[in-house]
């Protein structure tokens, strides 16, 4: 028996949606409960990603209403209620297992549109080193290099650095998400030859931390800036 399998016997893998046990074993995810997801669907908006009613109108009302820095990002999921759930349980409960079938997922179904990306590395959105600390990983980091191992892309962890411990984003507006992070991200020394960067995040809401970190990044010396994440909100 290998180890995968006396893992499997004693540390049986969770279901990101139902957080029970995944049967048949060997699948990242409940056949019954990939139906209760909500994967993103066209027509989207050509800049975040999100799910936009007409296919005629290319953005979405929020990136029609702000400036955005970064070049265009994907999103796999729809930030529902089942959604919320998971995140939450991958952020706060330690589940951070979860993220092999999101990053899966998100690397099979985006594949061609990251490789068009041409990005020279992966940046996790990061955290603040205490809030690290508090959950013992950064969920963005763990995503990136899922999708760096499956995409064949380096990932670049230390590249942007959250000085400053923040406020929690979940209950502020979009232009107090932007105040919230003003002056909080910065980015490193740019390492030669990595001038497009592919960030990684659980949850896009208003782009405002997409942005920070895109901002944060230009001002360094990188020329383009896309993004994936796992979940966005605003789906039809």
């Amino acid at each position: 028996m290998n180890r995968e399998s006396l893992i499997g016997i004693f540390f049986p893998r969770r279901c990101p949606v139902c957080d029970g046990i995944v049967k048949p074993p060997g699948r990242l995810i409940c056949p019954g409960c990939f139906g209760r997801l909500s994967p993103v669907r066209p027509p989207v908006c050509k800049k975040c990603g999100k799910e936009i009613i007409d296919a005629a109108v290319e953005y979405c009302a929020d990136c029609i209403r702000r400036g955005r820095s970064f070049e265009y990002g994907v999103a796999l999921l729809n930030y529902d209620e089942t959604a919320r759930r998971s995140m939450a349980r991958i952020k706060y409960s330690n589940k951070r297992e979860y993220l092999d079938f999101y990053g899966a997922a998100l690397a099979a179904r985006h594949e061609k549109t990251i490789r068009r990306m041409n990005a020279d590395a992966i940046v996790p959105v990061p955290l603040h080193s205490s809030r690290r600390r508090q959950r013992g990983f950064n969920q963005a980091e763990v995503l990136a290099r899922i999708l760096g191992e499956r995409l064949g892309v380096p990932v670049m962890p230390d590249l942007l650095v959250r000085d400053r411990k923040t406020q929690p984003q979940k209950d502020l507006t979009a232009r107090e998400r932007m105040k919230n992070l003003s002056g909080a991200i910065r980015a490193g020394k740019i390492p030669d030859g990595i001038r497009t960067v592919l960030l990684t995040d659980d949850i896009y809401t208003t782009g405002s931390t997409v942005e920070a970190c895109t901002r944060a990044l230009m001002k360094a010396g990188i020329g383009k800036v896309y993004f994936a994440v796992i979940c966005i909100t605003g789906g039809r």
